[in-house]
């Protein structure tokens, strides 16, 4: 077993040392797993930096309800009936209460509206929250980063930090939302989750200014712990005609988010595949060079006593060595090029959603290990062939 380690570690130093001879090629096949792996980190990056900003817009403690039997905002309706039946309820349904008694409670809609933003030639739809004044409170991980909120019943609004950079909504600014100018008070920090991309504002005036009079699409109501979603649901199916549900903040978002990843990483997967095979017909045509290049150095050594064995590891462990360097320069570039990267999509509400790619560890091993198994299928055959050269082989190559 000593004198087997001891000469694949041999020809594993002959092998690497001898790379400079085939410079190019090899660089070739490091720069073909590179591209694949680079590939592949973006587009994962792309579903985990989505995955994220809507993961970290939901809390387990607050309960959405939504109704006529939907899952989203946007398609939901929730009679005014409902909503009183529901706030008089005295009994525990799992719900938090205030100093007088009342459930901590925001009655919301969301509205998609196009603005018009300086030097862009293109109108971008985001989405108009109205709330009542609890529902800023109850956003987990929110806090205001300039400014104040805006008062109940005026025309002023609280935008999400990505929104303020992106499209210049400062503080003091006069800003067009449909046919009615708002002023913006304040920004919040949501730490980049969906919330940001958002733009908050009371109730009542949005209802006013876009014709929504009486109508709520969702409630979302403070509950004493996880577990009080239960009693919710029960006291919800004995209120009023319209069917009514409530799921968690935090399930509502990881659906939305699930969707859209699922649908990112089922085009993501068939291209890096694509890519991987070309790669690893890249690599088997290298390896095989490399094999043809040292046709009389591997005959020799194996007419020295040199095991099968120790060929066919040294060749592999050369093909898997050029793929961990593709796999480091791919995930190298991918960090610097996509991680922090902004991008943006439209959202369940019909809105547009910023997110930033995240390069994490998790996506980096996934890639990576794409990457490594590309060297590793294409050297298997050409090490498999340094196993099978005679030694007349060599000399007649020499000659």
């Amino acid at each position: 077993m000593s004198m087997l380690l001891r000469q694949t570690g041999i020809l594993i130093r002959v092998n690497l040392l001898s790379l400079p001879r085939r410079l190019a090629i090899s660089l070739s096949m490091a720069l073909s797993i590179a591209l694949v792996v680079c590939v592949l980190a973006g587009f994962l990056a792309l579903a985990k930096g989505f995955e994220r900003a809507l993961a970290g817009a939901g809390s387990p403690r607050v309960a959405v309800v939504l109704g006529g039997g939907t899952q989203q905002e946007s398609g939901s309706d929730i009679p005014a009936e409902a909503v009183r039946t529901l706030q008089a309820t005295t009994g525990d349904i799992g719900v938090v209460r205030d100093a007088a008694g009342q459930l901590v409670a925001s009655r919301e809609i969301v509205v998609a509206v196009d603005v018009e933003t300086a030097g862009d030639e293109a109108a971008r739809t985001i989405a108009v929250r109205g709330m009542d004044r609890a529902g800023a409170a109850m956003r987990d991980q929110v806090a205001l980063s300039a400014g104040r909120l805006f008062v109940p019943g005026a025309r002023e609004i609280v935008v999400g930090d990505q929104l303020a950079a992106t499209l210049g909504m400062t503080v003091g600014r006069s800003v067009r939302l449909g046919a009615v100018d708002w002023t913006v008070v304040g920004q919040f920090s949501a730490h980049g989750s969906a919330f940001e991309s958002e733009i908050w504002a009371d109730l009542d005036a949005v209802r006013a200014a876009f014709d929504r009079e009486n109508a709520v699409q969702s409630l979302r109501l403070r509950l004493m712990d996880p577990s009080g979603l239960g009693r919710l649901q029960a006291r919800l199916a004995t209120v009023g005609t319209v069917p009514l549900s409530a799921l968690s903040e935090a399930d509502l978002y990881a659906a939305q988010s699930g969707r859209t990843a699922r649908l990112i990483r089922l085009f993501a997967w068939p291209l890096a595949l694509l890519m991987a095979l070309g790669a690893t017909a890249g690599a088997l045509n290298t390896m095989m060079s490399s094999v043809s290049d040292r046709t009389v150095e591997i005959a020799t050594v194996r007419a020295l006593g040199f095991r099968r064995s120790a060929a066919f590891v040294g060749t592999w462990v050369e093909a898997l060595c050029l793929a961990a360097v593709g796999v480091v320069l791919g995930l190298v570039v991918s960090w610097l090029a996509f991680n922090g990267w902004q991008a943006s999509t439209i959202g369940a509400n019909n809105a547009r959603l910023a997110f930033q790619l995240s390069v994490t560890p998790d996506v980096a091993v996934v890639a990576g290990l794409l990457g490594l198994a590309i060297g590793a299928l294409g050297g298997l055959v050409p090490a498999f062939a340094a196993t099978r050269l005679p030694l007349t082989a060599a000399l007649r190559a020499r000659g």
